[in-house]
Parts: structure tokens; C-alpha cells; sequence
């Protein structure tokens, strides 16, 4: 049986070099001006009808009438229909059109007007092979299903899928939107190193990496707040930035080991000032897409109508899975019993305390329930190693996370400056690892130095725009979002 696409290929690739021999090879076209998008001329017909107009796109649909043909051009805003014939183009010309094959890339020049039918198209009087496309395009009834091909095709998915395009280009709104409220306040825009001695700044494996000058081995960064924080101790009292971190973990609808994130630290505030700060953020992103007030993500109502509700981790737990860890705070006999009685798997925990049994109880029995934006306050201390203690209860500390559908958007503190603390941290983090915990924080000796030098009291915040894009735009999954995920490698042939 003959394989189709391999056969298509050879026609057009003859019809190619059929081209070249005449003379005529598209390649050798260095530029087209154009002047008009399919959008404009549709969207504004009264001011374009009548009027020349040169458009360049890919040619995706043609049907032929004797000495009379149509066709569809899809340019990077729509399409358009184009009408044509024998008597526009010549008969050299006009047989030259027919001849293309869908996904051919053409320029077009002629006049607008509006069909009987009311659709508004183009007259062409002069088209022109810019590029030609050697492989087919999947067949339109069908169109690209195959999710593994989408993602690893993403040219392909955005040619067939024209709201795949659209959430890109929403996610580029969504991200100049960051960058110009935080510009607006007073932040500055810093690039720290993605290549690292010290993979710190959060709960991760890292990527190693090699460095052959210098022979010796790095860490692909897994986030930057410790050089941001040295920035505040610099000087700088309100620092972003918005890039790329790196972690060696799992891959899931909610996971890519590379991912985008903005991570800010403000002198002066703490975590309740985050906490505004972040729902701001996220507000004024929705309406930067042209979303309402209530939006839809996969079949769940989503209000952003109302301040976010805000619950400490403890009364979380206690309003959904009918525990009160404030009643035995410390003991770390009691929480266990009680997680047993839940059905709970503790194994996994490395140290099984009251803090981190606390924060085990809120994963397992409590985040899926947090549908409408919450944010949930006052973490474990056993979490945060990089936060600053409650007054009130040195096992807690003044952290926050924010919920959307069930999963964490957004993180904060307020900044442990205690240079002491933060050296007896990085001790206590050194056990965990030792202990067999691979993503405990590597001790980071500079930055103690830098808090020693008095770093401000800090609110910093990282929220991760990759999620923020799928809330947003109502995508399934973070492959959704990112143009090119992180997939396991084929061999295309």
C-alpha cells in the first residue's frame, strides 16, 4: 500500500522544481508588500470596498468553475475569500493558480467587494507563489486531532487550529499586562542568572548541568528570589522578573519542567500587601484577555466579582476536612493519629510533624475543594524555609498561597531578613537532604552574607503565568499554553 503523504510530497516537489527550471522558483522571493489583513478589510468593508489592496497568507481552500475559481487565504488575523478568473490573470497566470496546492503561501493583489452571497473577498488581478509547501495539510473534515502531534507540531496545530494562535497571543496580552502594572508601580525589571552554583529559592530538584572552562558543575535555575532578595538589601525597593525556571520533576496537565513565572519582592511590605498586590494582578490580567467578571474554566464557574476569600491553612482544614490543628498545636502524636483516621498515606514524609502533617492533610483533603480564588494563609514552618515565623506561633509562618479550581496560581511571604534564622534554616534544610529529601534547599552562604548587611522588611511574590494563561483562556492543560512543551523525544522521518 502506498503511503499518501510520501506521494503528495514527490508531486509537489516535482511541481517545485518544474518551477526552478522555468525560472520561477518561489525561494528565490525575498520580500512581498503588503498592505491590508483579512481582518481589517472585513471588519471596515466600507472603507475598503472598491479599493486596491495587496494581502500574503496560506492558501487553504480552492474550488475551481470552469474559467472562474475561489479560494481562502489565511493570513495571521483570519481569512479571507478570493475570487478570480481567466480574464483577471491570463490564461499563463490563471493556469499557474490552479495549479497550487493548498498550504502554498501566495501574495495577492486586487480590488475588494462583496460577493452575492455577502461575503466580503478580493478580486484578484495578480497572484504570486511566495512559498511552496511540499508537505500536505491534514485533511480539513478532521482536521489535527492527535493531541502528541499537536504539541510536537505546533507550526501545524496553529495552521489548523486557529484558537490555538489566539491563546498565544493572549498569553503575550497577558504578560505585557504584568509588566506594565508592575512598571506603573515603581518596579524595576532585573535579569538574575539562569546558570547557578546553588539551586535555591524553592522546594525543587534542578537540572545539572557542566561548565567545561571552568569544570564545574551548575544548576539550571529553579527560581530567582534569592538574588532578588540580595537586590533589596542592594537598594532596589521593588524588584521583578518575569522568565523561565527549570525543575527536574514530573510532567503533568499542571506540570512542564520548564516554566514561566514573574517573581516580585517589595521593601517595606509583607504578605498581606502580596496579597493584594496578587489579586490585582490577576484582575486586571482577566480583563486584558476580554473576560467578564465570572469566567469558565473546564465546566467550573469562576467569580472575580468579589474580593478573594482569604483562610489560614489551619481553619482551611478544619472547614473541609473537620480537623483543628490549633486545638493540638505541637504535638506531633496527635496529628498523626488524627491524619490516620483520614485515611491519609503519611510514608512520603520524610519528618512526619505536626507542621508537615498539617500541610499533608491541607494537599490531600482540602486544595480540590478550592474552587473560587482563595488565598490560604499561614503556612507550616516545616514548609518555608525562606519565610519569616509568626509572632504568635513560631510552628507557622507568614506565607500565602493563592487557589483557582482547585491548584496553587500564586505564592508568597513575608521575607525571613534574620540572617541568624535564615543560617539555622539552611543547617536544618542540610539534614533534609542528607535524610534522603532531594528538593530541600542547598545552603546559600552569600545570601546569608547579603542579610547580614540588613536586608528591609520584605513581601515577595511569584505567581506562575503558564497557569494564569490556562485559568485564563480555558485550557486543559498546561501543554495548552506553552508553544513548544517539554515532550519525550521521536524520530520524525
Amino acid at each position: 500500500m502506498k503511503n499518501e503523504k510520501s506521494e503528495q510530497y514527490n508531486i509537489r516537489l516535482n511541481k517545485l522544481n518544474s518551477l526552478k527550471d522555468s525560472g520561477a522558483d518561489p525561494f528565490f522571493i525575498t520580500s512581498f508588500s503588503f498592505d491590508s489583513y483579512s481582518m481589517d478589510i472585513k471588519d471596515n468593508f466600507e472603507k475598503f470596498d472598491g479599493t486596491k489592496v495587496s494581502i500574503a497568507g496560506r492558501l487553504i481552500q480552492r474550488r475551481s468553475m470552469g474559467k472562474a475559481a475561489f479560494a481562502n487565504i489565511l493570513d495571521s488575523r483570519g481569512k479571507i475569500q478570493i475570487y478570480t478568473k481567466l480574464d483577471f490573470l491570463g490564461k499563463s497566470d490563471f493556469d499557474s493558480f490552479l495549479d497550487l496546492d493548498i498550504g502554498d503561501i501566495v501574495g495577492i493583489e486586487g480590488k475588494v467587494f462583496k460577493t452575492h452571497k455577502g461575503e466580503v473577498s478580493v478580486r484578484a488581478e495578480k497572484v504570486i507563489l511566495l512559498s511552496k509547501a511540499l508537505n500536505p495539510l491534514p485533511e480539513k473534515f478532521h482536521g489535527l486531532q492527535d493531541k502528541d502531534l499537536r504539541y510536537r507540531q505546533r507550526y501545524l496545530d496553529m495552521i489548523m487550529n486557529p484558537v490555538v494562535k489566539e491563546t498565544f497571543i493572549k498569553r503575550s496580552v497577558i504578560i505585557k499586562t504584568i509588566r506594565n502594572y508592575l512598571d506603573n508601580l515603581g518596579f524595576v525589571e532585573v535579569e538574575t542568572p539562569m546558570l547557578n552554583t546553588i539551586a535555591g529559592g524553592a522546594l525543587a530538584r534542578p537540572f545539572i548541568t557542566h561548565h567545561n572552562a571552568l569544570n564545574m558543575d551548575l544548576f539550571l535555575r529553579i527560581a530567582p528570589e534569592l538574588y532578588l532578595k540580595r537586590l533589596i538589601t542592594g537598594g532596589m525597593d521593588k524588584v521583578y522578573e518575569l522568565g523561565r525556571q527549570f525543575r527536574n520533576e514530573g510532567i503533568s496537565i499542571k506540570h512542564n519542567p520548564e516554566f514561566t513565572t514573574v517573581e516580585l519582592y517589595q521593601a517595606y511590605s509583607d504578605y498581606f500587601h502580596m496579597m493584594d498586590l496578587a489579586e490585582e494582578i490577576v484582575l486586571e490580567c482577566n480583563k486584558s484577555v476580554g473576560n467578564d467578571d465570572e469566567i469558565e474554566y473546564q465546566g467550573m464557574k469562576i467569580s472575580f466579582g468579589s474580593s478573594f476569600e482569604r483562610l489560614t491553612m489551619i481553619d482551611a482544614v478544619k472547614k473541609f476536612a473537620g480537623i483543628d490543628f490549633s486545638e493540638f498545636v505541637g504535638n506531633d502524636n496527635i496529628a498523626k493519629q488524627k491524619a490516620i483516621n483520614l485515611s491519609i498515606n503519611l510514608d512520603d514524609l520524610i519528618s512526619v510533624t505536626w507542621g508537615n502533617i498539617l500541610m499533608k492533610v491541607f494537599e490531600d483533603k482540602v486544595e480540590e475543594n478550592l474552587i473560587q480564588p482563595t488565598f490560604i494563609y499561614d503556612f507550616p514552618y516545616d514548609s518555608s524555609p525562606l519565610a519569616k515565623r509568626k509572632k504568635d506561633n513560631n510552628l507557622l509562618v507568614e506565607r500565602f498561597e493563592l487557589y483557582i479550581t482547585g491548584r496553587e496560581l500564586a505564592n508568597a511571604y513575608s521575607e525571613l531578613n534574620d540572617p541568624v534564622d535564615q543560617k539555622q534554616r539552611f543547617i536544618e534544610q542540610q539534614k533534609a537532604r542528607d535524610a534522603g529529601d532531594s528538593e530541600a534547599n542547598l545552603p546559600d552562604d552569600d545570601f546569608v552574607t547579603a542579610l547580614e548587611y540588613a536586608m528591609p522588611p520584605t513581601g515577595g511574590l511569584g505567581i506562575g503565568i503558564d497557569r494564569l494563561v490556562m485559568l485564563l483562556t480555558n485550557s486543559a492543560s498546561i501543554r495548552d499554553v506553552i508553544i513548544f512543551p517539554t515532550l519525550k523525544k521521536i524520530n520524525f522521518k
